[in-house]
């Protein structure tokens, strides 16, 4: 289960390039971010275009601000096979995932990265993908699968999720483009006993 919500930004207010003023799931901290249909063309990303195959009727994207940041704070299970017993003995594995781009031949990128935090909020480990760079797209408008993996560490009770986009050259637009995000996570028998 995808313990991110709204990581498809599918859900609140968007469809066009116009920047939103919320953003379902996330608090924005910095700049305008736009929840852009893949149909609006100019450019942008399309439905045929590089791109998760299961996406939905619209993606992440730095609106019109040199950068864009957008946080969610998620708390973890607390019981089952996944909940702070499992964890704190280190028999929990997470998965991040992100599909990540921007626009042709630009620097424009996304950035996620998850911070797993204790309690107190004090960050135990970070996991970052992106940005993915133009030469990586080979040039072309899109967005490309990043994934990271590892141990869940012990004593973790939350994650932090921060999704920057961050405008590289000129123009007004900073197309830095991301979509399908997910944080989930998996009991394994490795753990410690």
């Amino acid at each position: 289960m995808n313990l991110l919500v709204n990581g498809d930004a599918e859900a609140g207010p968007g469809g066009t390039a116009e920047p939103v003023t919320e953003v379902a799931g996330w608090r924005t901290v910095e700049g305008a971010p736009a929840l852009v249909g893949y149909d609006v063309g100019g450019g942008y990303p399309t439905p045929a275009g590089p791109g998760p195959a299961a996406r939905g009727s619209r993606f992440f994207s730095g609106g019109n601000s040199p950068r864009t940041a957008l946080v969610q704070d998620v708390r973890l299970p607390a019981t089952g096979r996944v909940g702070r017993r499992a964890v704190d003995r280190g028999a929990v594995r997470f998965s991040v995932t992100a599909w990540l781009g921007g626009y042709a031949g630009q620097q424009d990128g996304a950035r996620l990265s998850v911070e797993f935090r204790d309690a107190d909020g004090t960050p135990l480990a970070l996991a970052v993908l992106g940005p993915v760079a133009a030469a990586e797209r080979a040039g072309r408008t899109g967005l490309v699968e990043r994934t990271s993996s590892g141990t869940v560490p012990p004593g973790a009770r939350t994650a932090r999720a921060l999704l920057v986009f961050t405008r590289a050259g000129g123009g007004t637009s900073n197309d830095g483009y991301a979509d399908a995000l997910s944080l989930t996570l998996t009991h394994h028998r490795g753990g410690r006993a």
